[in-house]
């Protein structure tokens, strides 16, 4: 079903959902239009960190300083806090709970983001993408947006993030715990009504990992749903004009799309 998706005049969506371990599609519209993400490329920040861990070029232990130069306000909790250093696990578990922009703009200082397309461009991604740092207003001639993707690659990333063919099972567990922290379950999440401070395990049987990216024209959640039988992995980016605001007409049909993981999830 993807006439949920095509409901809204000037809302573009790319959309996709499937059973993890069997590939039938719950959902597909427009898989491979590219949107605006928001903070959805963050996943490959802290993939590629993982990924630098793997060969030793990084430890999660070691400590990271932020910066003046590093700090911008908006989602996220540290630029709040006193502690001027967090260790790598830290920020990461940050960025997965709370999307937390200057954590975000640490840890590129430290990975890189030609490095984070480089293990994009190795996943075989061709159209997702970390653009810039974190950096408010955008000055001229920066990226005009931070991040972008489609719902088709995020949803297979997804799926081969729960099948553990990203990285060894316990670095996988590290990914998954990182996003399964995650406090915004506005979305698609929130058909699940998971508690949204704590909910990494089952809810009603339930249990949802995922990341979200919001700006004035996006909404875009990506993650798996599961139960103990069924695992499904989603991607739903929505995105309008400048100017507009759809928000209140987007965030229903997100739920709707939760509606039909849990349908699957319980067929």
């Amino acid at each position: 079903m993807t006439d949920i998706f095509t409901q809204l005049d000037g809302v573009e969506f790319s959309a996709r959902a499937i059973d993890i371990d069997t590939g039938h599609e719950i959902f597909n519209h427009q898989p491979d239009r590219v949107l605006s993400t928001a903070s959805i490329a963050k996943i490959f920040l802290l993939h590629a960190a993982l990924r630098m861990r793997e060969a030793g070029e990084l430890r999660l232990q070691e400590r990271l300083t932020r910066t003046a130069a590093e700090r911008v306000h908006e989602s996220g909790l540290w630029y709040l806090l006193d502690q001027p250093d967090l260790t790598i696990h830290d920020i990461g578990m940050l960025i997965g709970a709370f999307s937390d922009n200057y954590a975000t703009n640490v840890l590129i200082s430290r990975v890189g983001l030609d490095r984070v397309a480089d293990e994009i461009a190795a996943l075989g991604y061709t159209d997702s993408a970390l653009h810039d740092f974190l950096r408010w207003p955008r000055p001229a001639g920066a990226p005009a947006r931070l991040s972008s993707g489609t719902a088709g690659e995020l949803s297979d990333y997804m799926a081969r993030l729960s099948r553990d063919e990203l990285f060894d099972s316990s670095t996988s567990e590290i990914m998954r715990r990182w996003l399964g922290a995650g406090a915004d379950t506005s979305m698609v999440a929130s058909y699940f009504e998971p508690d949204p401070l704590a909910h990494y395990y089952y809810t009603r049987g339930e249990w949802i990992v995922n990341k979200t990216g919001t700006d004035d024209t996006v909404r875009a959640d990506t993650g798996i749903a599961f139960t103990r039988q069924r695992r499904v992995a989603y991607a739903v980016f929505a995105n309008w004009a400048p100017g507009t605001d759809r928000v209140l007409e987007v965030m229903p049909l997100m739920r709707a799309a939760g509606g039909l993981i849990s349908d699957h999830l319980h067929a």
